[in-house]
């Protein structure tokens, strides 16, 4: 198609393409145009997450950490060896008040070696949470964590530091936990501090 000559009026026949609707823009070849934010704008309170699915998410998380733990004091307990501190005056051995019993060389290891696998379960999780937006807990109860900026999930660095705002939750007698009753967003004052939100999958 030729171009028309310069003038207000066209050639017979010449057709002008229809301009674009309200609100897009021509594309213009080799010019890079920024993609628009992805930002998560309000939402009905029913498109929030539940408190009680978040509840259930803790738990499902809490549970090999749990195990770990259990494990570990079982351990440590089976395996303890009795030691008594001082004869009485017979020369024998008052088993009610001087025998105590003390954490075993092997079953302190073993409590040990589940304490660094409670960690490192602990970060781990942490660390999936922060890239995929689900923890394990997260996960089986189908729902994320986004940022409510970004409309993204936050990292790992960001989910440690919304850990530790958690604390604040906790402070204040843990209502802090209990702000999803009621709050529109369903968001804890965690998420308020990290502008976070929990959303379905």
């Amino acid at each position: 198609m030729t171009q028309p000559p310069s003038g207000d009026n066209p050639p017979p026949g010449y057709y002008y393409p229809p301009p674009p609707p309200p609100g897009h823009y021509a594309y213009t070849p080799g010019f890079d145009y920024p993609e628009p934010p992805n930002v998560v704008g309000a939402l009905p309170a029913d498109a929030y997450t539940p408190w009680i699915s978040r509840v259930a998410a803790s738990l499902i998380d809490a549970i090999p950490l749990i195990i770990l733990y259990a494990v570990g004091m079982v351990m440590l307990v089976a395996t303890g060896e009795e030691h008594c501190l001082s004869p009485d005056v017979y020369g024998g051995y008052d088993y009610a008040s001087n025998c105590v019993s003390e954490p075993s060389g092997p079953g302190a290891i073993v409590f040990l070696l589940c304490l660094l696998g409670m960690t490192v379960f602990g970060f781990w999780n942490l660390y999936r949470q922060g890239k995929t937006g689900s923890s394990i807990g997260k996960s089986v109860m189908k729902f994320k964590v986004i940022s409510e900026k970004t409309g993204q999930p936050i990292g790992f660095g960001m989910s440690f530091v919304r850990q530790i705002a958690h604390y604040v939750d906790a402070f204040i007698c843990y209502i802090g936990y209990l702000f999803p009753l009621w709050d529109a967003k369903r968001q804890t004052i965690a998420d308020k501090i990290m502008s976070t939100i929990c959303v379905p999958l």
